[in-house]
């Protein structure tokens, strides 16, 4: 380990802020006064090299209390944890919604992806910039998706002190973000998590029957409406018996891969390392995805419980919440719901008497796509930059902190409620024969009623839009975001189920379903997807972090050429597209053509 310290110094606040996570410092190796005492020797780098997980923590702790990060406080934060500076830096530079270089305290991300380029995001973000105008004391960032696509155009505003304040607008106007960020205590209040849901109240909901219905706050409204029913369940089968009924309902991810759960959760169970972990993947940062925001703002107790569900199956006594860091109201949410599980014996040493001991810690992201994929997500837990591991070996065998670990996203684990409530074979006979249960959807764009919809897979995509109220003048649908692909205006009877999609050559993905009519220029949107991907490569594989930067290249070429130029550069993103889809080590670079290949092929993009 090379260790370079730097002369800078922390400020006070600086100070104060790594201190309120870690502890004050023990001896002046860690950055304390200096004594003649400790000076004899150095202690504690062992246990110190051990809490390198909290690097992440350390870096959302100086970022929340000054707006950003000095010299003085990342070398002051690696004295702390014993980890070289050069690392640390590599680790802050990595996460967008950090900075390394002075910027105001408040900071208002404007989001410019495509629901809400759709909706007028780049002439909002040019009246907010004219509205506060230089020395204002803001920073408007253009942001990659924010994940409130049903209320389109989005802007969050953040402003770090003790404690940091956030304020959300959306459907943003010039005057309610400048307002957010000028005053985030006086911000007008989000909307419940209810109104993202259509479909709130009604009958026959398996996911979504709670939100708009209870109290998110309140675990006694959780219980009265079937919370911990599930649970005791779990205990009255046993690990083995809720691995069999999860494997018997034929439940797969519903990130996108539709990999069995059942499959995942024995795999790990069975391994002889120990100890075991549950990870959460709460970091939904797919343009057009906000599913598991509203489940987790409107039903936080039933991911809580399911965690420990998911838990107590395989074999895990503690849980990694890995939320997204443009999440603020669902944090707060979550972090309620935690205490009182804790409080109320839900969570801890002996969950429900049951002698099984579990807890939930959450983890903030920072703002990056690629820590979506499962072992960059790890990666980035336990304090190193964001980028995707080599498999073999899988989390199953070699996971979190090298241990078994099993990795689900918040619906696919929110469905295991219904699954220990109903039964294995009621819940498979949901949907069809090889994608079973429901399935939540994400519908935004030029739609009249956007939100968060559950249908039984099996539906149809014009059942789904029917529902949202479809505009004239339908031009495309985007099927699973900007890793997905497009379809045509007549193709609406494509089955919303993992095979349907793949046999009409799309994807459905995490369930993003994006509508676009005439007026949206598709041009625009294809830019803003290469530009997307070019931002959020990790850079790690040259596939990936050449192939994006030449995308958008040609992309840009393409507007501004016809004819046989334009068709040269067609020819040579699709050679640019295969080399990044059959060669890139994760599913970023592999996914990162699909969405302009369909418009190509299937839309006529170009012609």
């Amino acid at each position: 380990m090379d260790l370079h310290f730097g002369d800078s110094k922390p400020t006070d606040e600086e100070r104060a802020a790594v201190d309120a996570l870690l502890g004050p410092p023990e001896s002046s190796w860690e950055g304390a006064d200096r004594s003649d005492a400790d000076l004899r020797w150095a202690r504690g780098g062992r246990e110190a090299r051990d809490r390198r997980d909290l690097l992440l923590p350390g870096l959302h702790a100086i970022n929340d209390r000054v707006g950003w990060i000095s010299d003085g406080a990342l070398d002051y934060l690696c004295r702390r944890l014993t980890v070289p500076p050069a690392e640390a830096y590599g680790v802050a530079t990595f996460y967008a919604m950090f900075s390394v270089k002075p910027r105001p305290a408040t900071v208002l991300h404007v989001c410019t992806d495509l629901a809400c380029a759709a909706a007028g995001a780049p002439e909002l973000c040019a009246g907010i910039e004219e509205r506060l105008g230089l020395g204002s004391g803001v920073s408007v960032q253009r942001s990659p998706c924010l994940g409130l696509c049903e209320r389109a155009p989005a802007a969050l505003a953040i402003r770090a002190g003790d404690p940091v304040r956030t304020a959300v607008s959306a459907p943003a106007t010039v005057h309610d973000a400048v307002l957010a960020a000028s005053a985030p205590d006086s911000a007008p209040q989000e909307p419940p998590a209810g109104l993202a849901v259509p479909q709130a109240g009604q009958d026959g909901l398996m996911l979504l029957h709670r939100v708009g219905v209870v109290d998110p706050a309140s675990l006694d409204d959780y219980r009265a409406h079937g919370g911990y029913t599930a649970l005791r369940r779990a205990f009255e089968l046993g690990p083995a018996g809720v691995i069999r009924e999860v494997t018997d309902s034929g439940l797969v991810g519903r990130g996108g891969a539709a990999f069995p759960t059942g499959r995942k959760w024995q795999a790990t169970a069975s391994q002889p390392d120990r100890p075991h972990y549950l990870v959460c993947n709460a970091d939904e940062s797919e343009p057009g995805t906000f599913k598991d925001r509203v489940l987790m703002e409107g039903d936080p107790y039933a991911l809580v419980e399911a965690m420990t569900i998911a838990g107590y199956a395989t074999g895990a006594h503690r849980g990694y919440l890995y939320l997204r860091g443009e999440y603020p109201r669902a944090l707060h949410r979550l972090e309620h719901a935690i205490a009182q599980a804790r409080a109320r014996g839900l969570l801890g040493d002996d969950v429900l008497g049951q002698g099984y001991a579990f807890d939930i810690e959450i983890r903030r992201g920072a703002g990056a796509y690629i820590c979506g994929e499962e072992t960059a997500l790890f990666n980035s837990i336990e304090g190193y930059r964001g980028e995707p591991r080599s498999k073999p070996p899988f989390p199953v065998e070699k996971g979190l902190f090298g241990k078994p670990t099993v990795e689900n996203n918040v619906e696919t684990l929110v469905n295991v409620l219904p699954i220990l409530t109903i039964g294995a074979p009621a819940y498979a006979a949901i949907g069809t024969e090889r994608s079973t249960g429901p399935k939540l959807f994400c519908v935004s764009g030029t739609v009249e009623r956007p939100g968060v919809y559950e249908l039984p897979f099996g539906a149809t995509l014009g059942d789904l839009l029917a529902l949202a109220g479809v505009r004239d003048g339908l031009r495309a649908v985007l099927l699973g975001g900007a890793a997905g692909g497009f379809v045509r205006a007549d193709e609406l009877d494509i089955p919303l189920t993992f095979e349907g999609t793949r046999e009409a050559g799309t994807t459905l993905g995490s369930g993003v379903v994006m509508a676009f009519d005439d007026s949206v220029p598709l041009p625009r949107l294809l830019l803003r997807i290469a530009e997307f991907f070019r931002d959020e490569s990790c850079g790690q594989c040259v596939p990936c972090r050449v192939g994006t930067v030449r995308q958008e290249e040609a992309l840009h070429r393409i507007a501004e050429r016809t004819g046989a130029a334009a068709a040269d550069d067609i020819a040579l993103l699709r050679e640019v597209g295969r080399a990044m889809r059959d060669a890139s080590i994760c599913g970023l670079g592999q996914t990162a053509w699909n969405a302009v290949e369909s418009a190509i092929d299937r839309l006529g993009a170009y012609e």
